[in-house]
């Protein structure tokens, strides 16, 4: 099974990306990082303490999502998405199987620490590059019609977002995967979906 990594600050495009190349790929699945964050009492009390709570490691289930991520490469299955609710603070689990899967992606915010964590380490890698204010945009529209902000706290969350994100973030350790790829505004995603691909 084909595993692809999609990272990139909040609002890069990473969700867009990773419809795009599964609407040009057949029996693909994407796992997505803002559906595996910690639910009740954790994720209710500490954000009101700490800044940018769902921006960090700390809010983030990996257990629950390498559960999900082991059971679908061995199995090349799915049985059912999870989808968090930003204002209940909850995980819906919806039925819906999925089998004869090819390849699987990883997208989101933490993508790229968990794709540190696991044994297989033929994987690709594709980083969005965008402006800060491109994301700026996208994300206070994203978080005032979904998850039930105000313009003014939308604007300050994501700004913290993007320091922690690039704080993290450092490229350097994944130099040595030859399967790395920048994707800024000029690439041609086509050109790297067929080497990917083919």
């Amino acid at each position: 099974m084909k595993l692809i990594f999609i990272s990139g600050p909040s609002g890069s495009g990473k969700t867009t990306l990773s419809n795009q190349i599964i609407k040009k790929n057949k029996n693909g699945i994407l796992l997505s990082t803002d559906n595996y964050y910690k639910t009740g009492l954790i994720s209710k009390l500490l954000p009101k303490f700490m800044e940018g709570f769902f921006d960090r490691s700390i809010s983030f289930n990996k257990e629950l999502l390498k559960k999900d991520f082991d059971y679908i490469y061995k199995n090349g299955t799915s049985i059912f998405d999870r989808y968090y609710n930003f204002e209940k603070k909850t995980i819906q689990n919806i039925s819906n199987e999925t089998n004869n899967i090819s390849f699987l992606i990883v997208e989101g915010i933490f993508a790229k620490e968990f794709s540190n964590t696991i044994n297989n380490k033929d994987y690709i890698f594709l980083e969005i590059k965008t402006k800060k204010n491109e994301c700026m945009k996208r994300v206070v529209q994203r978080d005032i019609k979904e998850r039930g902000k105000d313009k003014k706290q939308a604007k300050n969350d994501f700004l913290k977002s993007w320091d922690i994100y690039y704080e993290k973030f450092n490229p350097n350790s994944i130099k040595n995967n030859t399967n790395k790829f920048i994707i800024e505004k000029k690439t041609d995603i086509d050109h790297i979906l067929k080497k990917l691909f083919n």
